[in-house]
Parts: C-alpha cells; structure tokens; sequence
C-alpha cells in the first residue's frame, strides 16, 4: 500500500474515541472506511466512513458479512478494548476475555479471510515505567495492570502469528491521548471521563476540587508524568502507518511495535497549570492516595516513529486542554447517554 493506491481500512471500536478520529484521519488522507462496534461504548453517530457494522469483534458471521460485502478491505486497525485500569483490576477475567481470546478469534477468521495486514491499538501501559524517564520500543515489558497485561498479550500473540507467516503486523504504542478531533467531528464520548485530563476539566466544571492521585511517585515534582499526545496527531499515525504498512512489515520485520506518543513528559501538576493557563483561572486542588494499578509513567522516545514512519507530533498540550474542552461542551449539549 502506498501514497495515491485505492485502501479500504476495517476499523473495530470504529465509533469510539480513537476508532472514529482514525477513522476521520483515514477518510481526509483518502482512505475507506468500514466501522464494526458494538456501541458499548461508543455512539453511532460518531461512526464515520462508508459503512458501519453494530456487533462483536468476534462474531465470525458478522466478519464474514463485512468481507463479503467488502472485499476490497486491505488491513484491519483494531481500536475495540475495554480500556479503564481499574475496572480491569476488579474484573481481570473480563478483560482477558474480551481483549485477548476475542482478539485470537477474531484474527485467526480473518486470516481466513485473506486478512494479514494488522495495525494493533497497543498502548504505552505495558512499559515499566518506574521514573518519568524516557522509554523506547526496547524497554522492558513489565504491565502493571491487567489492562496494559491484555496490550502486552495481544502484542506477543501478533509478533508470534508474523514470526511464524500467518500474517503482518504494526503494534502503535500509545501513550496518554488528549483532545478531539480538530473538526469537531468526534471526541471523547463520556460525561464521566477516568483519563486525568477528563477529570480535570470535569471537576473544574463542576467547582469540585481536582484530585492528584499519588504525591509520591519518583518525578520532578512527585505526582505522576504522562506523555499527552493531541488524538489527531494520534489518528495521522494510523494513517502513516497503513500508507507504509508494506515497506515497514517488509525486509524481514513482519512485526513492528512503534511508540506513538509527543516525546516529551509533563507532570500531573505541569498538566494543571497548562490547563489554568488555558482556562484563565486555577483550579482547586487537593492530594490522594495513588490509585490501583497507576504507575510513576514516562515518555516516549518517538525516533522510530519518525524513522518507519515519517510521524512525529505536531500538537502540544495546551491545544490538546483547548480542544477537550471545546469537545466537552459540544459532547455536553448532545446528551447522546441518555438516549441511550
């Protein structure tokens, strides 16, 4: 697949937070798009491109429907994951369930399909993590979640089945997406955000102090340090690495894992005061306990990125808060959960 060639993407989690600003990024760089989600948590309205699927990621009827009537489709990007840390420490089973067995299912049908191009929503979380600092796509692997376990289980599985010539694969590491669509065409889709950002603004909304969890961690100033990537800049990386999925998954590399991410840390405390900034005011704060599964969190070393890729960010933080916020007063007025 190359720059000006005719590709069809099936996107999973398509109407999702992600899914659907890849899906956008796809659609502006020329792209087709086929979305398949359940709208667990996604919402239809949100599902861009030229046709939408309502079902399971595994639900081999359903794939073999979508590869019927769509037989065009060259790579699959797969954004469907239940995805929140905490509810994964509660419910382990829950989540290996749906992100790692259905992932095999789903994959294992697809190759039936002629399906061997995948590009793996993979997420930063797998890394150890210990000190804020730096990491690359060499660090150690060391998940301190079931979520980020299921990232990491899904990535072995991938590198495994391309090994062995079952398929390609390029597993996009991300780190901690902020923002929205720059169109304003999708977004985060909860009223009731878990990421820091979201709780951020949701407290600052709602004249509730905004809580730091964890004062401890080993970083400048002892709360956490996150790498905020702005979600279009995100979504373009999708697109770079579809356009160059054969030249990267060529020359004996059929798996690629590649950090996507700004490349430089910001601290939760660092986060706030960018957002008071923005917003024109401080926030209240206040210090908590850590939460079950967080870590002290690092940054990415794009280099790879840039060198397989030709990616690298192009958005900073405070447009990032900017656009959250623009998304959540849209998001707001839609009132798209209650009609749920």
């Amino acid at each position: 697949m190359g720059e000006g060639e005719s590709v069809r993407a099936l996107i999973t989690g398509g109407a999702g937070y992600i899914g659907s600003t890849v899906a956008a990024a796809c659609l502006d760089s020329g792209i087709d798009v086929v979305v398949l989600d359940s709208l667990a948590t996604g919402h239809r309205e949100f599902a861009l491109g030229d046709a939408f699927y309502e079902g399971d990621f595994a639900d081999t009827r359903l794939l073999d429907r979508i590869y019927d009537e769509h037989p065009d489709i060259s790579v699959v990007v797969h954004c469907a994951a239940d995805i929140v840390v905490p509810d994964s420490v509660a419910d382990p089973l829950g989540y290996y369930d749906n992100n790692v067995a259905k992932t095999i299912a789903m994959v294992r049908h697809l190759r039936g399909r002629g399906a061997v191009r995948v590009v793996f929503s993979s997420s930063a979380s797998i890394y150890l993590a210990e000190d804020g600092s730096g990491v690359d796509e060499s660090a150690p692997i060391v998940p301190g979640s079931p979520y980020a376990a299921t990232k990491a289980m899904v990535e072995r599985i991938l590198a495994d089945a391309a090994h062995a010539g079952q398929l390609r694969a390029i597993a996009l590491r991300y780190f901690n997406p902020i923002g929205a669509e720059p169109r304003m065409r999708t977004g985060l889709q909860t009223h009731t955000p878990s990421h820091v950002l979201g709780r951020l603004i949701s407290a600052w909304r709602s004249g509730e102090p905004f809580t730091v969890t964890g004062t401890d961690w080993p970083t400048r100033d002892g709360s956490g340090l996150r790498d905020f990537i702005h979600v279009w800049d995100l979504a373009r990386a999708h697109v770079d690495a579809i356009r160059r999925f054969d030249v990267v998954t060529g020359d004996g590399h059929p798996y690629r894992a590649i950090n996507v991410g700004a490349g430089t840390g910001t601290t939760v405390r660092e986060l706030v005061a960018a957002f008071a900034a923005v917003v024109g005011e401080a926030p209240q704060v206040v210090d908590g306990p850590r939460r079950p599964g967080d870590s002290a969190g690092g940054y990415a070393v794009v280099d790879a990125a840039w060198t397989l890729l030709g990616w690298r960010a192009e958005l900073d933080v405070a447009q990032g808060i900017r656009d959250s916020l623009a998304w959540s007063d849209r998001f707001a007025a839609m009132d798209l959960d209650a009609a749920r």
